[in-house]
C-alpha cells in the first residue's frame, strides 16, 4: 500500500503585511463609549487548496485589565472591542466561517467604566489566526 498525505496549505492574512485600523487623530475622550468610532477592519485571507473550507478565525492578544474580552491598548483605561457580523467577538475566541467568505470584522474603542481617558497617542497589537475546523 502507498499513499500521499497532503498537509494543508498555509493561509496568508493581509498579504503578510501589518494590518492597521486608523481610528483617527481627532477622538474626543468623552465620546469613546463602545459605539462611537466604530471602524471596519479591512483584512484579506488567501489560502491554498485545503481538505475543507470549514475554518475558524481567532484574534489573539492580551486582554484589557478592566475587561479581558477587549484588546488592551497602550492606555490602561482604553480597550478595543471587536465585532464579527455585528455581534460582539471576545478576544482569543475562535469564530467559524467557510472560506473564501470572510466574516465582516469591526473594531470600536471602549473606555473603562467610570474612568477619565488622558489625551495622547495609543496603540494595540493582536494576531489573526486562521485554522481548519
Amino acid at each position: 500500500m502507498s499513499g500521499v498525505i497532503l498537509a494543508p496549505a498555509p493561509c496568508i492574512v493581509n498579504g503578510n503585511n501589518t494590518l492597521t485600523v486608523p481610528f483617527g487623530s481627532n477622538l474626543v475622550a468623552a465620546q469613546i463609549d463602545g459605539v462611537n468610532y466604530r471602524k471596519q477592519v479591512p483584512y484579506t485571507v488567501t489560502c491554498g487548496p485545503q481538505p475543507t473550507n470549514d475554518m475558524t478565525i481567532e484574534l489573539q492578544g492580551g486582554g484589557a485589565s478592566f475587561d479581558r474580552a477587549l484588546l488592551m491598548t497602550s492606555k490602561s483605561n482604553l480597550g478595543i472591542k471587536f465585532l464579527v457580523g455585528g455581534a460582539t467577538w471576545s478576544l482569543n475566541s475562535p469564530v467559524n466561517f467557510t472560506y473564501p467568505t470572510l466574516p465582516q470584522m469591526e473594531a470600536v474603542l471602549v473606555a473603562k467604566p467610570g474612568s477619565t481617558l488622558a489625551g495622547g497617542v495609543f496603540s494595540a497589537s493582536a494576531t489573526i489566526v486562521i485554522s481548519l475546523r
